[in-house]
């Protein structure tokens, strides 16, 4: 069984991660009407996969005997500049995500919970890699600007991504 704390706080991130998931089709909603479909495409496979995270952290509690109370998830923002400022966001949340994953993983020493730190180490190695990419982008549009043709080409390189 779960103690408590954990599951408390566990609850709480699986509201942050459905969270991201929305804040996330919401940024491909803004791409889809700049005419970005890549850019969107990225954002709706990135939004599946934080309610996967999600899921995962649903499952886990139930696995442990725990459990799942599900809270109220707050609206994203609806209004971006520009492909940048999507992911300066993209990037700032996952920052955030990634502090709350470390609170989780400090709750789960504090309580010699053994499970529930392997569990964070998963999501620990993904905040890694879910900053890189979005930190990647940024320098993409650095490089090619937020105009022409290179931007086209990152929109086309961005759409290739495929979900899991």
């Amino acid at each position: 069984m779960l103690n408590k704390a954990i599951q408390d706080a566990i609850n709480e991130q699986i509201k942050n991660e459905m969270f991201s998931s929305y804040l996330y089709l919401s940024m491909a909603t803004y791409c889809e009407e700049a005419n970005l479909p890549g850019f969107a495409q990225w954002l709706r496979v990135q939004s599946n996969e934080e309610n996967e995270h999600a899921m995962k952290f649903y499952s886990y509690v139930h696995d442990r005997r725990g459990h799942v109370e599900l809270h109220a998830i707050e609206k994203p923002p609806t209004k971006f500049k520009s492909p940048k400022d999507v992911f300066t966001q993209v990037l700032e949340h996952e920052k955030k995500v990634t502090v709350m994953i470390t609170k989780l993983y400090e709750l789960a020493l504090k309580g010699k919970d053994y499970p529930t730190q392997i569990l964070l180490q998963w999501f620990i190695t993904e905040q890694v890699e879910e900053e890189r990419n979005a930190a990647a982008i940024i320098e993409k549009l650095d490089v090619v600007g937020e105009h022409g043709p290179a931007l086209l080409m990152l929109d086309r390189e961005l759409g290739s991504r495929k979900g899991d």
